[in-house]
């Protein structure tokens, strides 16, 4: 039987008007994005909040006002934010408690390693940026935690091969939350700045082989996103739909986009001309665990 595929649309992360117009950054505007790509198939939808260093009450408020008006439409979409700010992981992820007591999200990030995101200068070399995303182990144990208290699906980002070992070793330890999904990154240019990526693994073949044979039979649920990049021209994203992935795309990851729907409705097309259906909210709930 054909596993069908979950679309998941993150739909803006950190790319702002500046970069992109058609990017959603006010709730109104998350929340019309969201319902039009949950209507394209998108079962799982991925916000950022561009008030991050807002007082944490604005912050959850920022939230909670696309959220609500999501659900009120849409009722069950699989809904999640990003990392707050904040020297403890209780501070970073405040808002997702608040969010989840009020029922108004199923799954939560956990990013479960420390990496460099940047690409190359003008000069073709690292720039001089001291910045470091850091997930420290008690970092990843708080997230996975809070996970399991509330019951949330963890979205894993991949960006690096060890931020799998750390995933196989809650699994192997059966710790590992359920509603897991694993998102494989494909670091197709910077992330935090332009150039060449110098972070985790290109979009070749071989770092999919790498990443499949890492997952072994664990049956980890997987999706391919492809970072900074095309995700739907890139021939990667059809070779993996082939080997059983599911599909995370939006203007997070295409900061030059079309608007999010678009690359949903594309995200479709390209699902069936592999063989394999978009899967419904009822068959990601299945395929996830989630209840």
């Amino acid at each position: 039987m054909t596993t069908p595929v979950i679309i998941e649309a993150a739909l803006n992360g950190i790319t702002s008007r500046g970069r992109n117009p058609r990017v959603p950054v006010s709730p109104a505007d998350l929340t019309a994005d969201a319902i039009a790509c949950i209507d394209a198939g998108a079962t799982v939808v991925h916000t950022h909040a561009h008030n991050l260093g807002a007082p944490i009450d604005e912050l959850v408020q920022a939230y909670a006002d696309c959220y609500e008006a999501v659900l009120a439409e849409r009722p069950r979409t699989i809904l999640y934010p990003t990392t707050g700010l904040g020297s403890t992981p209780a501070a970073r992820y405040h808002h997702v408690n608040e969010l989840a007591s009020s029922g108004l999200i199923r799954a939560s990030f956990v990013d479960p390693g420390s990496v460099n995101l940047g690409g190359t200068g003008p000069d073709g070399l690292p720039p001089a940026i001291e910045y470091v995303y850091t997930n420290t182990f008690v970092d990843i144990r708080y997230g996975f935690d809070l996970c399991a208290q509330h019951r949330l699906g963890p979205s894993i980002a991949i960006f690096e091969p060890g931020f799998l070992q750390v995933v196989l070793a809650y699994h192997e330890a059966g710790a590992l939350p359920v509603g897991t999904l694993v998102k494989l990154y494909f670091a197709a240019g910077g992330y935090l700045t332009k150039g060449r990526a110098l972070w985790g693994v290109p979009p070749i073949p071989e770092g999919l082989d790498l990443y499949l044979a890492m997952l072994g039979d664990s049956g980890i649920p997987w999706a391919i996103a492809i970072v900074g990049g095309a995700a739907l021209d890139h021939p990667l994203t059809r070779v993996a739909l082939e080997r059983g992935a599911h599909l995370r795309v939006g203007l997070e990851d295409q900061s030059d986009g079309p608007e999010n729907v678009e690359l949903v409705v594309g995200a479709g097309r390209l699902c069936a001309e592999v063989g394999r259906p978009v899967a419904t909210l009822a068959e990601t709930e299945s395929i996830l665990g989630l209840t």
